[in-house]
């Protein structure tokens, strides 16, 4: 697996537009690839506007999670999974949409640290179509990351 790293430069993150060009320029001829964009904080506002050009532009999706992308509407025609710091900023999330699986910490953990400590941070792994979890509910936020990696390579 290969992975691109794209650089914030003060609000690029915000730029769906950036974001599109820097995957462009690094991927060159292979503009079709298929790729899993992981988005954290306020980058994910970026990252979604850059997955749906990624795709309009004949490249695959083959996932897109959201870090603690709190407030931001998520859809597309791709699988999408929310993480987020705490069941609040979990279930207000749902209504500007989620994907089936997804993850909550529990206990809660202030926000730098889903991105800083993965590994450390002890959740739940639930299904937003109808909130029951799968029988492994209780996980790292690693460990799910993990999960969904796994899945879509």
């Amino acid at each position: 697996m290969n992975i691109l790293s794209v650089p914030n430069n003060g609000f690029s993150a915000l730029s769906g537009f950036h974001i599109l060009q820097v995957l462009s320029d690094r991927l060159g001829d292979r503009t079709k690839s298929s790729v899993i964009f992981i988005s954290f904080s306020a980058g994910v506002v970026g990252a979604i506007a850059a997955a749906h050009w990624w795709q309009i532009y004949g490249g695959e999706i083959k996932a897109f999670i959201a870090i603690d992308g709190w407030g931001v509407p998520l859809w597309g025609s791709f699988p999408i999974h929310r993480m987020s710091h705490d069941y609040e900023t979990h279930w207000s999330s749902r209504i500007l949409g989620s994907g089936e699986n997804n993850f909550y910490a529990d206990p809660p953990v202030d926000h730098l640290s889903m991105w800083r400590s993965p590994k450390t941070i002890q959740g739940r792994w639930v299904d937003s179509s109808n909130e029951v979890s799968p029988p492994k509910s209780r996980l790292t936020a690693a460990e799910f990351l993990q999960m969904l990696l796994n899945r879509y390579q």
